[in-house]
Formats: structure tokens, sequence, C-alpha cells
């Protein structure tokens, strides 16, 4: 098997409208598709639904189910805030800076930008309470090419002792030494 790219990624939002407004609007995405069912193809469930799809640019899309039947929309109450999150790309720091600047003047709270090492972040949310990081890559293919070869023995270290592994700590040393 041979993937080519992500078609989409979905997640739920409490209104298809405003949720492809705020896209439109702060990440100038365009609307693509709209989907409406009173019954979910694959389960053949009754539960009417709006599926929404959004490009992300290069082929990527972004989608968002509005569900007004289910419970009221929430989120895992046991994952901390900061781990799931849709995290974009910009071409660079100039560009980064620039979006920081844009969602910023639309009245929304940005954290950063924020140093990983190899990418540059800033962090904000969106009107259903998914966090969305926008990012330049920084990395040099050396860099990079280091992470890779560290990956696997990162991750058996990791599942072994379940304790924070240090090989690849200099990501952050700047940023934890000022």
């Amino acid at each position: 098997m041979r993937i080519e790219q992500i078609h989409h990624v979905a997640y739920r939002c409490k209104d298809a409208r405003e949720t492809v407004e705020f896209y439109r609007r702060v990440l100038n995405m365009d609307f693509l598709v709209a989907i409406s069912e009173d019954r979910v193809p694959s389960t053949k469930e009754p539960d009417p639904y709006m599926h929404v799809f959004l490009d992300a640019g290069n082929g990527n899309i972004l989608a968002f189910f509005e569900v007004p039947h289910s419970p009221p929309m929430g989120r895992d109450e046991n994952t901390p805030l900061w781990v799931q999150h849709i995290a974009f790309r910009v071409a660079d720091e100039a560009a980064l800076m620039a979006a920081k600047a844009e969602v910023e003047s639309h009245g929304i709270a940005v954290v950063g930008p924020t140093d990983h090492g190899i990418i540059r972040s800033i962090y904000f949310f969106d009107p259903n309470g998914h966090r969305l990081e926008l990012t330049c890559l920084t990395g040099t293919p050396e860099q990079m090419a280091e992470l890779k070869a560290l990956a696997p023995v990162m991750l058996d270290e990791w599942s072994r002792d379940k304790k924070v592994v240090t090989q690849a700590s200099w990501l952050h040393q700047k940023e934890f030494e000022d």
C-alpha cells in the first residue's frame, strides 16, 4: 500500500456557517463542498448532519460535521488543551509574523511565536474550541536527518520506560535557558 496524501481530516463543529466563515475570513480557505444527509452513509444510522469541506492548500482538505441532534459538542477532558490541534504550514517566518498580525486583527488572541528548534509556531482557537497552529519550517536538512535517525531510538526508550528521552533536547534547549 502507498498512501498518496491525506484527503481530508474531519472535526465536529458547533455551527457549520460560523465555521466556514471563520476559516474563509481568518485563514483565507476556499469553501469547496457541502454535503447534508439524514442518514450516515457508512452505518445507515438516522442522524441528520451538514458536512463542509475547506481547501487548506496543496490538495489538503479540512472538513467539519455539524450534528445538531447529538449531545452538545465537548472535548476530551482527560487530554490537555494543548495536545489536540490542527497545524497549518506557512512559507517562512515573515509569513508567520504576517499571519499572526492578520489573526490578531480579527480580535483573536494568539500565543507565540514559539521556537521549537526546527519550526516556529503561533497558536489560537477557532470558534469551536479547536486549537490551531500556524507554523513555518526553520530546521536544516542536517537537523531533520538527525531527528529522523533518532526517532526509532527515542520511541523504543519511551515505550520501555515512559520517561522523558533526551536525545533531541537540543530542540528546546535555548528556550529553557532563557
